[in-house]
């Protein structure tokens, strides 16, 4: 009696992680642009880039962020690495730059103040999925440090300004308000406890929560069941020390000679616990976003959060902006850029002449112009289909022929040309070749 087995094939079916994105080339290709457009910003305002790891100490992030606020509290990717030690994947770019600038003594007299710098890259939190936010996501940022000046303040508004502008997202809402300093901040905590403490049962479970220990956090409330209470709460600019509005008006000063319309809303708080005087969010409606507004941009002063993470006492101001809410935007009022043209196409008749053909192929990628060739071992007619769908501009030709003789085959598909042209004359001058050819074609 004989037996069949059939294998069992088995297929594991692997999808992206929940809350995640493949970005693939037609996307990245508008990303790289984004980022492009957004560095010439920076340049021209002097920031360098910065680069600082993605994932720190738990510490870092809890300390800097506040243990009421939703990062801590709800949303951190934290875990515990084979050392014992308790790490999370950065939350926000903010408290990695600062740590990275205490601990390299940027604060130095070698370095100039204000010392500016602007980061890219993912950021990780646990949250709701939505579009435009995802679990991993990404931001570009900026922080300046070494400057309580209300005037870096305004500047850090028309630096985020600019960057909308310059990558095509107009149509922009400015909205300020002002954390006051120390002396101002207690005053207003005890206002506020004194405003909700009668409304206890009334507020949500976090928001009783934060009562206790940072009732600021309440006017930062998404929940319906606290809106009411938010709506009626005294206003900080009813507590401001004169140091604290003195900054805010000169903010506002320079917004007003910057020709910056804002608005002030006196509701408006951060979601990290580090802010001080000024902050601000820079909104904009669109289809992409159901039409409703949303914030593209945010930031603000933090002139204790260098100190706290052991520094000089050195003022700081920054904004962050998320990649993936912009590039919605980005998409709706720029087309996708066009593939880079496909200069040369190179068609290899034998196993020989391939290896002729990547010789060739480097040499003119090194001139700078784009190739392809067949890594397919396809017939010469695939080949030459492939040249045509791909618009190659010119098509050059390698068979036992032109390896005999040493001799490229060169077609000018714009006129159907053919010439032969030494290998050398590839490999040592296809700038002027390249240029010869194509303006004779286009004549």
């Amino acid at each position: 009696m004989c037996f069949l087995f059939r294998e069992r094939k088995t297929t594991v079916k692997y999808q992206k992680p929940k809350g995640t994105a493949d970005i693939l080339p037609a996307a990245a290709e508008q990303w790289d642009t984004v980022e492009a457009k957004s560095r010439e910003v920076f340049r021209r305002y002097r920031y360098g880039e910065i680069r600082v790891p993605l994932f720190e100490s738990y510490d870092l992030y809890a300390r800097s962020s506040g243990d009421t606020s939703d990062i801590v509290t709800k949303e951190m990717y934290d875990f515990d690495d084979k050392g014992g030690r308790h790490m999370a994947l950065r939350p926000e770019g903010t408290a990695g730059v600062v740590r990275a600038y205490v601990e390299n003594k940027l604060y130095g007299p070698e370095y100039p103040k204000p010392y500016r710098v602007y980061y890219m890259g993912p950021m990780f939190r646990y949250e709701r999925p939505q579009s435009g936010r995802q679990r991993e996501f990404h931001q570009i940022g900026v922080e300046a440090f070494g400057s309580e000046s209300p005037l870096l303040d305004a500047e850090t508004i028309q630096l985020g300004v600019d960057l909308l502008h310059n990558v095509g997202v107009h149509g922009l809402r400015i909205a300020i308000n002002t954390l006051g300093d120390p002396e101002t901040r207690t005053a207003y905590h005890h206002a506020l406890v004194d405003y909700f403490k009668p409304h206890l049962s009334e507020l949500s479970a976090d928001s009783q929560v934060r009562l206790e220990k940072n009732p600021l956090r309440i006017l930062d409330s998404k929940d319906p069941q606290d809106k009411p209470l938010v709506a009626d709460a005294p206003s900080i600019l009813d507590y401001l020390t004169p140091a604290a509005a003195a900054h805010f008006q000169a903010v506002k000063d320079a917004l007003d000679q910057l020709h910056i319309a804002y608005t002030v809303d006196h509701t408006m708080v951060r979601g990290l616990d580090y802010y001080n005087h000024t902050i601000f969010e820079i909104m904009t409606s669109s289809p992409a976003f159901g039409n409703k507004e949303l914030t593209v941009l945010a930031g603000g002063r933090y002139d204790g959060l260098v100190e706290q993470f052991g520094g000089p006492a050195v003022p700081g101001v920054g904004f962050g902006l998320g990649v993936e809410r912009l590039m919605l935007l980005v998409q709706e009022n720029e087309p996708a850029p066009t593939p880079a043209p496909l200069n040369v196409y190179i068609a290899a008749l034998s196993e020989k002449a391939g290896i002729q053909a990547l010789v060739l192929a480097h040499a003119i990628r090194e001139a700078g112009y784009t190739v392809d060739m067949d890594f397919l071992n396809r017939k010469a007619k695939g080949q030459f289909k492939t040249a045509n769908r791909e618009n190659a501009q010119l098509v050059i030709t390698l068979g036992d022929d032109e390896l005999a003789n040493q001799q490229a085959s060169i077609k000018q598909m714009a006129t159907g040309k053919q010439i032969q042209v030494p290998f050398t004359t590839v490999t040592g001058d296809f700038q002027r070749l390249y240029a010869d050819l194509v303006e004779e074609g286009n004549n």
